[in-house]
């Protein structure tokens, strides 16, 4: 028996309303949809200097010597003597994007008072880390440390020409461990209130993927410090994004409860 029209229609607009903290469905899968499609077409489309990420390479190499944190070549030696760790890496290095998506919607579902803060810092980071990658393209260990071992290359689960001979040159900040960070920092606010010890526990990931990049060769020690830097500042990008879109409804409710806004 079909159900009744009024309560289909009824089922449509509940998955374009909010309920409670939790924003609309529908709505969010939109907004997170082309953001995400507008991002990767941007990201794609910046960074394509390679004389000028072969230089900016070589320039950020000159500083982690001086600095003494030049390790991503003895990293990478070690990882490509050990073929079985190759492996995982690359699996972990592939898959990363699981986690993002996992995180964000066991946030969505069972967390949704923080849902729309670490959704925010989400955006922000995509926002911030393109004038960067445009600004300043960045050419990996892989291509530009001599004798470094393209470990994704030879290990691939999912053979990519666009891996072994690419069009753009965006290894600063690392993204990878952005979007780990972004996954510590969001499960961590959701817990850091009833399970303060627990909350801890994700921060184990960012570190986990930052060992993953640098002995891959996919990222330098200084990559991971702009990834911390692009986290902090989305942070904080995200906070004044959530003050900017509260004042106005306070302004309109005069006094009522503020209607929750993205």
């Amino acid at each position: 028996m079909n159900p009744p029209e009024g309560t289909a229609q009824q089922r449509v607009r509940a998955l374009f309303r909010s309920a409670g903290e939790r924003p609309a469905v529908l709505t969010e899968l939109i907004f997170l949809g082309l953001g995400f499609l507008l991002f990767t077409r941007l990201d794609a489309a910046v960074g394509k200097d390679f004389t000028a990420a072969t230089a900016n390479a070589l320039a950020l190499q000159a500083t982690e010597h001086t600095l003494h944190v030049d390790i991503e070549r003895s990293a990478n030696a070690w990882l490509a003597a050990n073929p079985l760790l190759a492996h995982l890496a690359v699996y972990l290095y592939r898959l990363y994007y699981v986690a993002v998506a996992g995180t964000l919607l066991w946030v969505f579902l069972r967390h949704p008072a923080v849902y729309r803060k670490v959704r925010r810092t989400m955006v922000a980071m995509m926002v911030l880390v393109l004038p960067v990658y445009w600004a300043a393209p960045m050419s990996p260990p892989r291509f530009a440390l001599p004798g470094a071992v393209d470990i994704v290359a030879r290990y691939d689960i999912v053979a990519m020409e666009s891996w072994t001979h690419p069009t753009h040159y965006t290894a600063m900040p690392s993204m990878h461990v952005g979007w780990s960070l972004w996954c510590a920092y969001a499960v961590w606010s959701a817990l850091r209130a009833a399970h303060p010890r627990l909350a801890l526990l994700p921060w184990l990931f960012p570190a986990l993927m930052t060992a993953d990049v640098l002995t891959t060769g996919n990222h330098y020690v200084l990559d991971v410090v702009g990834s911390v830097a692009l986290l902090a500042t989305s942070i904080g990008a995200a906070s004044l994004w959530g003050r900017f879109v509260r004042s106005p409804v306070r302004e309109r409710t005069a006094g009522s409860p503020p209607a929750r806004t993205s």
